[in-house]
C-alpha cells in the first residue's frame, strides 16, 4: 500500500511540476471528489479486461468511457496503470493529476488555473486540451463501416494500402486496399504545421493539402532521434504544386524523439508527425511509390455507391485516352492535353512530336494499361492524379507513367505526363 502511495505521489509531483496549477482535460466528466469515491468498490470479475496490446490512445479512451460511466475508481486504476506504461504520454500524465487532485479537493471550472501559469506553461496547456478535444473528437466521430475518402477514385490491387490525413481533426487513416475495395484498419493521432495547412512557400510551417505517394522509407538509423523511429517521405511538390508555384521540400511522415511521446496538434515545420509506436506500425505495413497520401482540410467520406458513377465516368475518360493513344491518329490523342501542357522542358509542341515518334514505333499494336490509380482532388480547381503501366501489346515490359488532369471550360485536359522510376 505504501508503495502505491508513494507512487502516486511521486507522479501528481510530475504532473504539477510539468503544468503548475494545471487545468483539467477532463472537466466535463469528472466534477468533484464526490464523483471518484462514489463509485463502488469493484470486483476483479466486474473490472473491464484492458489489453496488454492496447494503444496508448485506446487506454486513455477507455479512461474516459469509465469516467462518463461514474467508474472513477476503475478509471484511475486505468490511467495509473498508462502514465507507469508510458511516462511521456503528457496527455495522460495531465488526466492522472487531475484525477488524484480530484480525491483531495473539489475540481475547479475548465481553465480556472490558466491564470497562474506562466507564459510556456498556459500554452503547453493549451495544447494538451486542444489535443484531449482532438482525441476525442476522433473518437466519438470515427467513419462508419463502409466509408472511403472520395479522393480515392480508383486503386490497383497493387497500392496495397493507402494514407487519409484530416488536418482539421489531426487525424491519420491506414487503409488496406482489397479486392471488395478500402478497408479502413487504423487511425491516429497526428500532429501537422505550427501554422496550419495550404503550404505555399519553403519555411512557411504549413502542412501542405493535396495528393501525394510515399516516395520512399528512413528507418531511424539513418536519421538523427528528432524523427524518432523513422520516416516517409512525400512527393512534395508534386505537378500540380509546382504548376500553382508552391516551393519547400522534405514533407515526411516521421515519429517523434524518443523523450516524447507526441507533438502539439500544430507544431511541425510542415511535417505529419505521429506517435513512434504508431508510426513503426506504418512504416512497416506500406510500400513506397505505390501507397498514396491524401492530406486534406477536412476528408470528405463518402458510401462506394456514391463514389461509383465518378469512378466509372473517370475510368471511361482514361480508356479514351488509351484508345486515342493506340489508334496512331495523334491529332485525336492531342485533342486530350491542355494548350498549357508542359512535361520537364517540353512544351506542347515538342511533347507532340515525342509522342508521334513513339506512335509510330509501336507500329499500330495497341497500347494497354494496367495497375491503373485515379486519385482526385478539389480547391480552387478540380485535379487528378492518374498513375498507370503503359505496355505495348506484344512487349514483357514497359513504363510507369503519371498524368495530371485539369477541367478546362468544363472539360478534363491533362496538363503534365511523364514517366516516373
Amino acid at each position: 500500500m505504501g508503495n502505491r502511495k508513494a507512487f502516486r505521489a511521486r507522479h501528481l509531483a510530475a504532473a504539477l511540476a510539468l503544468l503548475v496549477g494545471f487545468g483539467t482535460a477532463c472537466a466535463q466528466t469528472v466534477r468533484t471528489r464526490a464523483e471518484l469515491s462514489s463509485s463502488p468498490p469493484t470486483t476483479a470479475a466486474q473490472q473491464i479486461a484492458q489489453p496488454a496490446a492496447a494503444s496508448a490512445e485506446a487506454r486513455l479512451m477507455e479512461t474516459y468511457r469509465l469516467l462518463a460511466q461514474g467508474r472513477g475508481r476503475e478509471a484511475l486504476q486505468r490511467i495509473e496503470a498508462l502514465v507507469r506504461d508510458h511516462p511521456n504520454f503528457q496527455l495522460a500524465q495531465l488526466v492522472y493529476g487531475d484525477l488524484l487532485l480530484a480525491q483531495v479537493q473539489p475540481l475547479q471550472a475548465k481553465g480556472s488555473g490558466a491564470g497562474q501559469l506562466n507564459d510556456a506553461a498556459g500554452k503547453r496547456l493549451e495544447q494538451l486540451r486542444l489535443e484531449a478535444n482532438r482525441r476525442l473528437q476522433a473518437f466519438r466521430d470515427r467513419p462508419k463501416d463502409g466509408l472511403i475518402p472520395a479522393q480515392f477514385v480508383e486503386l490497383p490491387l497493387s497500392s496495397r494500402h493507402a494514407i487519409a490525413v484530416d488536418v482539421s481533426r489531426s487525424r491519420l487513416y491506414l487503409f488496406e486496399n482489397t479486392a471488395q475495395g478500402l478497408r479502413l484498419v487504423s487511425d491516429h493521432y497526428a500532429s501537422v504545421g505550427l501554422l496550419g495547412a495550404d503550404k505555399r512557400i519553403e519555411g512557411d510551417q504549413r502542412t501542405p493539402l493535396g495528393v501525394y505517394y510515399i516516395t520512399s522509407r528512413l528507418d531511424a538509423r539513418q536519421l538523427t532521434d528528432f524523427y524518432g523511429a523513422g520516416a516517409l517521405p512525400l512527393n512534395y511538390p508534386n505537378e500540380y504544386d509546382r504548376r500553382l508555384g508552391r516551393t519547400g521540400s522534405g514533407i515526411w511522415l516521421h515519429g517523434v524523439p524518443r523523450d516524447s511521446y507526441v507533438r502539439p496538434p500544430q507544431s511541425t515545420d510542415g511535417c505529419v508527425a505521429l506517435a513512434n509506436p504508431e508510426l513503426q506500425a506504418i512504416l512497416q505495413t506500406v510500400q513506397p511509390r505505390t501507397t498514396p497520401v491524401v492530406i486534406a482540410r477536412s476528408l470528405d467520406w463518402v458510401t462506394r455507391a456514391r463514389a461509383e458513377p465518378e469512378r466509372r465516368a473517370l475510368s471511361n475518360l482514361i480508356e479514351g485516352w488509351r484508345v486515342a493513344r493506340s489508334s496512331g491518329d495523334i491529332e485525336r490523342l492531342m485533342s486530350f492535353y491542355s494548350p498549357q501542357f508542359a512535361s520537364g522542358s517540353r512544351n506542347l509542341s515538342q511533347w507532340r512530336q515525342l509522342v508521334g515518334r513513339e506512335m509510330n514505333q509501336a507500329g499500330g499494336r495497341p497500347v494497354n494499361i494496367k495497375d491503373l490509380a485515379i486519385l482526385g482532388w478539389r480547391d480552387q480547381n478540380e485535379v487528378l492524379v492518374v498513375t498507370f503501366g503503359e505496355v505495348v501489346e506484344g512487349q514483357r515490359t514497359g513504363v510507369m507513367k503519371r498524368q495530371y488532369w485539369g477541367k478546362e471550360g468544363g472539360l478534363w485536359k491533362i496538363f503534365y505526363e511523364g514517366v516516373i522510376g
